[in-house]
């Protein structure tokens, strides 16, 4: 065990965080720490690492064991280059091999007695400089940092110039590099892409040490974790396996704990009821029965009421209108700002129904995309054609329509006069405003909270076709499922750009991948994406290897990319069709053989040969169906 926590507690004003929460993490056990936003998760990691102090309970780290921790902001201020800043945390290898050229400097003026002590000096720091793998010290801050998606060019830029996103991605970096015993990530994949969070998991699958993290990116904890750690309410609770296990689980005994509860609560009205009624008897017996009664009801444990899911908070999105089958068509769409080109003579159709994620790496040109569409800003070349009664609904992170000197709950109900008190609040609590919250200014909100109020108003804009920029940015768990909900039972179309992985695989139905300035599409959801990638784009990794300039040479087109796709569900259903004729006309060689064995058959001649006929056509057929099974299979 590297961990243990005992009966943490911790209060903030009136709010109770942590009550009595315990667990513990083992050697080499990947763990998530899960809740909704406010829930104490954050709070819990900063109180294992003393950053923040306990009311009560004990934090135990065993023997000679370190950790290291990656906050959600990261402070790092430095001058020096971000490839600079990462060998800070190889000092020791900087240090060895600086003393390694002193020596060898030494001994080229040395003799006798003092060279062979410079030669066992030396024998000694260079094997201490392989046991701490010196020589692929560069090569490894290399791997990190393109792993976590800086390119080479960037290495040299100062760590002071960088985003807060990219300070977070550098301090990452050098906390991998540590490698300590005991890593605890808070939202590691908040500034990663998705090749950087891929590599990142495959990284931290083969981490030798401990992992614990705190992570709305539910595809993330199904890939790394085997314990989850929920925060539910003050109460912390451990379940094995990784989300979609915890998941399951969690339903089971929410719903056990809720027939308990409501158990109790019927036993402890029957009992009052039996009460009152033996008081209104007004008899000494009776009244004395009531007072036993009474005091056995003090006794009983009241069992707490169970956090229910959202399911009063369902959001209905439904068009005011259907659109026409053709929904929107871009042809020979170019941009780019300066020398940088985002993306070139691209075509792609969206039809009515589809919901269509756009994925690809940072600065790929997603939200660029979005924006064009949206007329905000213009186009280089191409025409973006919009087909019959197309009513756009678009969430764009950095453009809120919102009034600033109204509350949340004027915002919506000025907007949607219609709506219900009810409706408008549970619309709000889908998006995490509860309680007093709903009478809030609207400038009194951060960048994230107003974002989720413009997301909010778009589920009740009757449009019927949706443009969402990463639409889950800033939700809990519970928000997202309700969107992801809300997304799949919406009758209109929806385009995204986002970076939640089991979002797309949940709502997707068609991936747009933007990679060397070209769009390469994939008629599925995320899983189907990962499974079809390397089969669809045999071009484009052809032409990114040899980095040529002509899009016709780097990415296959709109209509080859369908035709390709055609081809292949034709040859797996061609496939799958003759392993059912080579199966069918098995079965009905071995039911020849058994009747030719057949006493009433052996003796007759002509039926003998009649079947043998049979038998000779059905081999003749089936060679045939072999070697088109063979030639399938290889395609």
């Amino acid at each position: 065990m590297i961990l243990s926590c005992s009966n943490i507690d911790k209060t903030f004003v009136d709010n109770h965080v942590l009550k009595n929460a315990s667990f513990h993490i083992e050697d080499h056990e990947k763990a998530a720490i899960i809740g909704i936003n406010g829930a104490g998760k954050s709070t819990l990691l900063k109180i294992i690492t003393g950053h923040l102090p306990a009311d009560a309970g004990i934090v135990t780290f065993a023997k000679d064991k370190n950790y290291g921790y990656l906050a959600q902001h990261q402070a790092v201020d430095s001058e020096n280059t971000i490839f600079d800043e990462l060998l800070t945390v190889k000092q020791e290898v900087l240090d060895l091999e600086a003393s390694i050229r002193r020596t060898e400097a030494d001994m080229k003026h040395a003799s006798g007695e003092e060279l062979e002590l410079l030669l066992k000096k030396y024998a000694s720091m260079t094997h201490r400089f392989e046991d701490i793998n010196g020589y692929a010290c560069k090569s490894e801050i290399t791997g990190i940092l393109k792993g976590l998606g800086f390119q080479e060019d960037e290495f040299d830029k100062k760590v002071a110039t960088l985003s807060g996103g990219q300070k977070t991605r550098v301090a990452l970096g050098k906390l991998l590099l540590q490698k300590p015993d005991l890593i605890m990530l808070d939202e590691p994949t908040n500034h990663l892409d998705l090749n950087s969070i891929t590599w990142l998991e495959t990284y931290l699958l083969n981490y030798k040490g401990a992992v614990i993290i705190v992570s709305h990116d539910r595809y993330f904890l199904d890939k790394i974790t085997t314990k989850i750690i929920e925060i539910d309410n003050g109460v912390v609770s451990t379940f094995h396996g990784n989300y979609s296990d915890y998941a399951i689980q969690k339903e089971h005994l929410r719903t056990e704990q809720m027939n308990a509860y409501l158990n109790q609560q019927r036993e402890i009205k029957h009992q009052e009821e039996v009460i009152d009624k033996l008081k209104q008897f007004n008899r000494e017996k009776s009244i004395r029965r009531a007072e036993s009664r009474e005091k056995m009801l003090d006794k009983i444990e009241r069992l707490e009421k169970p956090t229910e899911v959202r399911a009063d908070m369902k959001l209905t999105l439904t068009p005011h209108r259907i659109s026409g089958n053709d929904v929107m068509q871009v042809e020979d769409l170019s941009k780019r700002f300066g020398i940088n080109r985002l993306f070139e003579n691209v075509s792609f159709e969206i039809k009515r129904g589809e919901h269509v994620a756009i994925i690809g790496d940072n600065g790929t040109g997603k939200t660029t995309l979005l924006k064009i569409i949206n007329e905000l800003i213009p186009m280089d070349t191409g025409i973006i054609k919009l087909g019959t009664n197309v009513e756009i609904g678009y969430y764009d992170q950095e453009h809120h329509v919102l009034h600033m000197e109204k509350s949340l709950f004027e915002e919506i109900s000025d907007d949607y006069p219609d709506l219900t008190n009810t409706e408008i609040r549970n619309t709000l609590a889908a998006f995490l405003f509860t309680g007093e919250d709903v009478f809030k200014k609207i400038s009194a909100l951060s960048g994230g909270e107003r974002g989720r109020v413009s997301l909010a108003k778009l589920m009740l804009s009757e449009a019927n076709f949706l443009i969402l920029d990463e639409p889950t940015n800033h939700l809990d768990l519970t928000s997202k499922e309700i969107l992801e909900t809300a997304l799949n039972a919406y009758e209109g179309t929806v385009l995204y750009v986002s970076h939640d992985r089991y979002f797309i695989n949940k709502t997707a139905t068609r991936i747009l991948e933007l990679t060397h300035r070209q769009f390469i599409n994939y008629i599925g959801n995320y899983d189907y994406y990962l499974e079809k990638k390397e089969l669809l784009t045999p071009a484009s990794d052809l032409a990114a290897s040899v980095k040529s300039e002509e899009p016709s040479t780097q990415k296959l087109d709109w209509k080859q990319q369908k035709e390709n796709q055609a081809l292949l569900r034709k040859r797996e259903n061609d496939l799958k069709k003759c392993e059912e004729k080579i199966e069918a006309l098995e079965n009905k060689n071995t039911a020849l053989d058994e009747e030719m064995a057949s006493p009433e058959i052996a003796t007759n001649s002509a039926k003998l040969q009649e079947i043998a006929k049979q038998k000779e056509d059905i081999e003749a057929e089936l060679e045939i169906l072999y070697a088109k099974w063979e030639e399938l299979s290889e395609t």
